[in-house]
């Protein structure tokens, strides 16, 4: 709440990032898993400390950027009150893409010293585990979550909602039957949804998961259901690397080309993408017979339904584009083929390349300088023989230690 902090700000603190009419500041960037875990841990401590900001949290973002496996993974850690995930039904998905049925929210647990001492405390000792002290259970679930990510870390609760063992739940309908009823089979208990009390709430702040923001410029705006889950990485993404040269041409299944025109030397192409989505390399003189041929086709994959589909699907429009290359291990620019991935290009230094990228008409083409991985076109494999391909390489899972993600 940058607000309460006007008085404070020097206009160019770092820290604060104050833009002048607008209560808004930029405090702190997080890298996180809500799926595979990583970083969620930091991600609670660091909201904790921002418990001094009095109000409620959103979660904010575009569609299918996972604002729903978000807070679901806070629903179930530190950051949420022992007692509402029993009460708050997990964040579940409407028919239409990425799109939230209903405004979800759960209470916001108030950090007292007490709480964040012992939370801390179950953080050493989780950190204090090696993978041979595990249980069978957290074994099997840290491996499959080694299978969707590189990088791996845990969420867990410090605090759990203490149920009374004395109380005896006595129902005298169970213990009786009409004559019209069978007592071998018994009535079914009539179950009340458990709600929160008056005390519990009437100061509470709220997390809330939001309805994504559409982008009108987004591929997967026009997609199908079933094409939107290939396009949408489910595990994490496997480098794709592939050597051109000059009259070759790089096809990200039918949503996105790039066709490489004038140069002197063979060029990097990586591409970052769902490992669902197929590459493939041709001449320029076959880009167009293989494009008419095989979109909505198996071999292209999406979108996918044959000519029937392609009536309704926009033509791929083409964006110029001219790079200097900056050496063989590092990249000089992504092109962003709007939400389908994008790919890192390499080249010899001072190497100056020509190309010619496509997206669907109504989509945004990004070229993107710096790269984000520029040197991710050095965890390859070795060349596979007598194509432009090269072997994937995939990195070893990291699992997280959880001793650095306390809160200070």
């Amino acid at each position: 709440n940058c607000s309460r902090q006007q008085a404070a700000c020097h206009p160019q603190d770092p820290e604060h990032m104050c833009r002048r009419g607008k209560d808004t500041a930029l405090v702190d960037i997080r890298l996180v898993s809500a799926k595979t875990g990583y970083g969620m841990e930091g991600l609670v401590s660091r909201l904790q400390r921002s418990w001094k900001c009095a109000g409620d949290v959103y979660l904010l973002g575009a569609t299918n950027s996972g604002k729903s496996t978000l807070f679901n993974t806070l629903l179930r850690s530190d950051y949420c009150k022992s007692r509402a995930p029993d009460i708050i039904d997990r964040a579940t998905v409407s028919p239409w893409p990425g799109t939230t049925l209903n405004l979800l929210k759960f209470p916001i647990i108030n950090p007292t010293c007490d709480r964040i001492f012992r939370r801390q405390e179950r953080l050493k000792e989780e950190a204090a585990k090696t993978e041979d002290q595990l249980s069978i259970e957290e074994k099997k679930y840290l491996n499959q979550l080694k299978k969707q990510g590189y990088l791996v870390g845990r969420v867990g609760r410090t605090f759990q909602q203490q149920k009374s063992s004395t109380e005896i739940d006595f129902d005298p309908d169970m213990l009786s039957y009409s004559m019209d009823e069978d007592p071998r089979d018994p009535p079914k208990k009539h179950e009340e949804r458990e709600e929160f009390t008056h005390n519990e709430v009437k100061d509470a702040r709220w997390c809330f998961d939001t309805p994504g923001i559409v982008k009108e410029d987004c591929v997967l705006n026009l997609l199908t259901e079933k094409e939107v889950k290939l396009v949408l990485p489910s595990h994490a993404i496997v480098p794709r690397t592939f050597i051109l040269k000059p009259g070759m041409v790089l096809f990200l299944a039918a949503l996105g080309r790039i066709d490489y025109l004038e140069g002197e030397k063979p060029a990097w192409f990586s591409v970052l993408a769902s490992n669902l989505l197929p590459v493939h390399v041709t001449t320029l003189s076959n880009a167009d017979t293989i494009y008419e041929k095989h979109t909505a086709q198996e071999f292209l994959k999406v979108p996918m339904g044959g000519e029937e589909r392609m009536k309704e699907f926009p033509p791929l429009v083409p964006q110029d584009i001219t790079l200097k290359g900056i050496g063989t291990t590092e990249a000089v620019a992504d092109i962003k083929l709007s939400s389908a991935g994008w790919v890192a290009v390499t080249a010899h230094a001072e190497e100056e390349l020509l190309l010619r990228a496509y997206t669907p008409k109504g989509t945004a083409l990004v070229v993107r300088e710096p790269p984000l991985l520029p040197y991710i076109s050095t965890i390859r494999g070795a060349r596979i023989p007598g194509t432009p391909a090269y072997r994937t390489k995939k990195p070893p899972s990291f699992v997280e230690n959880l001793r650095t993600t306390g809160s200070r």
